[in-house]
């Protein structure tokens, strides 16, 4: 047992905030600024504590990449489901307008996603999410087009929808 005058530390949910605050770190600081260490700092936590959780900065930014696809994932079928018509056009236009907000909305969480960041290591999660994400956007393209077409269509539509954030992300898009 602790003696009396020692305080005993309790975090909550370390792992949580860890992501949160990398997330943070990583909205705010070039890549090559944030580490294990500034992690922890803005954690409040001792800059050991991160590897109870993660062995690398890498492994964190692969969770941060899965979470980034469950929250894009929803974000896509709420989109698709608030669509005024429900019409697999229409809500496959509502999820092409969802994507390109969430590229300009979560920048460093979507350059984790889709690689733009080196050092990225799959997880279980990041892998179960990406592929979600796929399934998810084939099911839709399934309904247009049938399912015979569903795996080019679906990286059609991906990679024009992709392209076009890729674009404004670099601010290369072509001037209005």
């Amino acid at each position: 047992m602790a003696p009396a005058d020692q305080k005993t530390y309790h975090h909550g949910d370390l792992r949580e905030s860890l992501l949160n605050a990398a997330e943070a770190a990583l909205a705010e600081l070039p890549l090559e600024d944030v580490s294990l260490r500034e992690i922890a700092r803005r954690a409040g936590v001792s800059h050991a504590a991160p590897r109870h959780h993660f062995a690398t900065v890498g492994q964190l930014y692969g969770e941060l990449a899965g979470r980034g696809f469950e929250r894009f994932v929803a974000a896509l079928g709420d989109a698709a489901n608030r669509s005024y018509e429900q019409t697999p056009p229409a809500r496959l236009r509502a999820m092409g307008r969802a994507y390109m907000r969430f590229a300009a909305e979560n920048r460093a969480t979507y350059g984790l996603m889709f690689g733009r960041m080196a050092g990225v290591e799959r997880t279980p999660r990041s892998t179960a999410a990406a592929f979600e994400a796929w399934n998810q956007l084939e099911r839709e393209v399934t309904a247009l087009v049938g399912p015979q077409r569903a795996v080019y269509g679906s990286l059609h539509i991906w990679s024009t929808c992709h392209g076009m954030a890729m674009l404004f992300l670099d601010s290369a898009a072509p001037p209005n």
